[in-house]
This record gives structure tokens, C-alpha cells and sequence, in this order.
């Protein structure tokens, strides 16, 4: 079901561009795939989930040593447990790309996936659910991501737009989804994919696992109807695009705390996702920066509202003993959940912008301002998602025939 998930992101991507970048977008989740595979199987596994010390992993395991098919993780086989944490690894560097979306040279892309799964996420995953982690050790809660996956791949994102800079015809041009169908079909995947992806983080079919489901479920329909009324009330009507969108940030933020809520709470903070986020979505207008496809207003924005509100909501019923403030918890757990996401967000920022930088001066990140305007499809793969005139654009014209 995780696994799921990168196709229906690269779908629900491959919507939201225009029509000369469908496959390059959608390119760039599956590429995700056997990249971060093979890096986690050599090494990254091994640097998140090993014994080491607070900051990172050993090296116990490169290769997958020491590991066969009766080695028991908990109670799952251990097998079974690293190819659940690679398919989370994969989507989180395939979330990345919707910032970057019509500009970036497909062939740096894939050297960028590999090394940032090993530089950020390994050991960001270590910090939170890693053994020893100081994060984990120091009480943070995170039960599916909300640190690990969304913060990190947000903070990152929003690092390779400011390196990679605008689309030529940002805030002059409407870029708006070429093809809506697309995008609902893949956040309906998404939504599929992303049970997996909480309840499945409890290792086992119990009564936790049920709730998560369904806190998962109900964050998602109240972060829809959030976005919705927000959209009614702002711009006189409901969209299907805000529809698709409120979904997934209600799904973000749950993410980090659908183990830690009752279904009040999670209800709670869907909502506060759905509202919050469709006011993010802007946000990149007003500061400069060109997040294409709002992976910095959703899954950043999402991300933290998520893990903040953890400490606020949690229940001691579901996660066994830390509580929130409304729940007389007191300020303790929210300064553990602020200070995770002050310090996730400046590691994943900073080691990516870097990354980032290096790669563009020395094998060049963005394609050339004559390629952006031909449309990327046809200069970097030689193909086209559709017959020629189809959507009406002119490939010479910028901004022309945006869907």
C-alpha cells in the first residue's frame, strides 16, 4: 500500500503541471524508486535503523549483513520491517520534486535522490525511530512521519526552489493543472496508499492499528471540508483541485499524530490542516519563492501543524503515557514537539540546500531557459504525453496554452 503511493503522487503530480512536463514529473517519482531502493539496501537501512550512537546509525548492517529471513524485528520479521521503512524512504524523496517541477535536469535529479536519502533522511529517520535516537530519547513523538517524512522532504523542497529560483513566467502566467481527473485519481491513491502508511506503522493488526485507520480517515474528510469552506468563503466557490489538495493535507498531518490522538482530535486537527493550508498554498507569492506543485504549503505547513498539535491532543490512552496540553499534560510535550521541528527543518533545509548549490555549479540543476520554454518532456525524454496541439499551447510561446 506505501509502495502505492509513488505512483499516485507521481500521478497526482503529473496532473498539476502543464501539459509539456506531464512525464518528466511523473519520471521523477518513479526514478525514486529503485534509487533510493538500492541506497537503502547498501546503506541507508543501516545508518537509520542500526545501533550507533544519537546522531546516526552504525555500519552493522551495509549490504544487509546479518540479516536473513528468520531475523526478527520486534514482531515482524526484520526483512519484512526494512522494506516497509524503504518504501517510506521513497516517497519522501520523490515528494521533493513537485518544488522543482518543469526546470530541473532529470539526469542531476538522480544524483541528488541518492546522496539526500543518505545525508537527510537516514539520518533523520535514526534521530526519531532509529535506536538510541536523540529525538527518540529525548521524547519526541512521530508515529508515522510527520519529522521524518513530511518536515524533512518540506524543508528540502523549499531549499531546491530557492537554488533552482523561479519558472520563467512565475507570477506573470497562470500555471494552472493541466488535467484535474489526474490529480484526484492520484490523491485518491494516495489515500488509499497512505492507510498503509499509518496503520501499518503499528507492526500489527490490534486496537491501535484500528484507531490509527481511523484517524486517518477522519483528518483527511475534515481537512477536505476545511479547505473547501475556506475556498467558498475566500473565492466564492469549491474547487475539485481544492478538494484533492485538502485531502492530502489533512493525510500529512495526521501523519506524525495518528497514534498519539483520539478521533476528536484527529478531527481537530484536520481541519486545522485543511484551513491553515489552503492560506499556505499562497504564501509562495508573497515571499518569491517558486514551490511548483505547494509541496512547501501542504506537506511542510501540514507537517508542522501535525507535529505541534501532538502536543496539545495527545492521549495517554493511545500513546501509553505522554499527554497533551488540553488533556493536563502541561507545556512539556509541545516544547519537545516544537524543538524537533525547529531542528528537522534546519538539517533538512541547510544539508539540501548545499547538496543542491554543488550540484548546480558543477554538473548544472536547471535546464536552460530555451529547453523550459520548448517544454521539458520533449528536450529531456523525447516524448509527449500527448498528440501535438492537443492542449493547445504553443511550445515556442511561454506561458501559452497552460491547460
Amino acid at each position: 500500500m506505501v509502495l502505492l503511493m509513488t505512483p499516485g503522487l507521481a500521478v497526482f503530480y503529473g496532473g498539476m503541471v502543464r501539459s509539456t512536463g506531464v512525464l518528466n514529473m511523473i519520471m521523477m517519482s518513479f526514478i525514486s524508486i529503485p534509487l533510493v531502493t538500492v541506497t537503502w539496501l547498501l546503506v541507508g537501512y543501516s545508518l537509520a535503523f542500526t545501533e550507533g550512537n544519537g546522531l546516526i546509525g552504525g555500519l552493522d548492517h551495509l549490504g544487509l549483513r546479518g540479516i536473513h529471513p528468520d531475523t526478527a524485528h520486534g514482531s515482524v520479521p526484520e526483512l519484512l520491517f526494512i522494506t516497509f521503512q524503504l518504501t517510506f524512504a521513497i516517497i519522501t524523496a520523490a515528494l521533493i520534486s513537485g518544488a522543482i517541477a518543469d526546470r530541473a535536469r532529470f539526469a542531476t535529479w538522480m544524483i541528488f535522490v541518492p546522496i539526500w536519502a543518505l545525508a537527510v533522511y537516514a539520518p533523520i529517520a535514526h534521530w526519531v525511530w532509529g535506536p538510541g535516537g536523540w529525538l527518540a530519547r529525548w521524547g519526541t513523538l512521530d508515529y508515522a512521519g510527520g519529522l521524518v517524512v513530511e518536515i524533512a522532504s518540506g524543508a528540502s523542497a523549499l531549499a531546491l526552489a530557492i537554488v533552482l529560483g523561479p519558472r520563467i513566467g512565475f507570477r506573470v502566467d497562470a500555471m494552472r493543472p493541466h488535467n484535474l481527473p489526474l490529480v484526484l485519481l492520484g490523491a485518491g491513491l494516495l489515500w488509499f496508499g497512505w492507510f498503509g502508511f499509518n496503520a501499518g506503522s503499528a507492526l500489527k493488526a490490534d486496537g491501535i492499528a484500528a484507531a490509527v485507520f481511523l484517524n486517518t480517515l477522519v483528518a483527511a474528510c475534515l481537512a477536505m471540508l476545511g479547505w473547501l469552506a475556506v475556498e467558498q468563503v475566500r473565492d466564492g466557490r469549491p474547487t475539485t483541485f481544492g478538494a484533492a489538495s485538502g485531502v492530502v493535507a489533512g493525510l500529512v498531518a495526521i501523519t506524525p499524530a495518528c497514534g498519539t490522538v483520539n478521533p476528536l482530535g484527529a478531527a481537530v486537527v484536520g481541519l486545522a490542516a485543511g484551513v491553515v493550508c489552503a492560506f499556505a498554498v499562497g504564501w509562495k507569492f508573497r515571499f518569491g519563492y517558486d514551490d511548483s506543485l505547494d509541496v512547501v504549503g501542504v506537506h511542510y505547513v501540514g507537517g508542522v501543524i501535525g507535529v505541534l498539535l501532538i502536543g496539545l491532543l495527545a492521549d495517554s490512552v493511545m500513546t501509553g503515557g505522554p499527554t497533551g496540553l488540553i488533556h493536563g499534560g502541561g507545556l512539556g510535550q509541545l516544547g519537545k514537539q516544537a524543538l524537533a521541528a525547529i531542528v528537522v527543518s534546519g538539517y533538512a533545509f541547510t544539508v539540501s540546500f548545499l547538496l543542491g548549490k554543488l550540484l548546480d555549479v558543477t554538473v548544472g540543476f536547471r535546464i536552460s531557459p530555451e529547453d523550459e520554454t520548448e517544454g521539458i518532456d520533449g528536450v529531456l525524454h523525447a516524448e509527449t504525453a500527448y498528440a501535438e496541439g492537443v492542449h493547445g499551447r504553443n511550445p515556442k510561446r511561454p506561458g501559452a496554452g497552460l491547460g
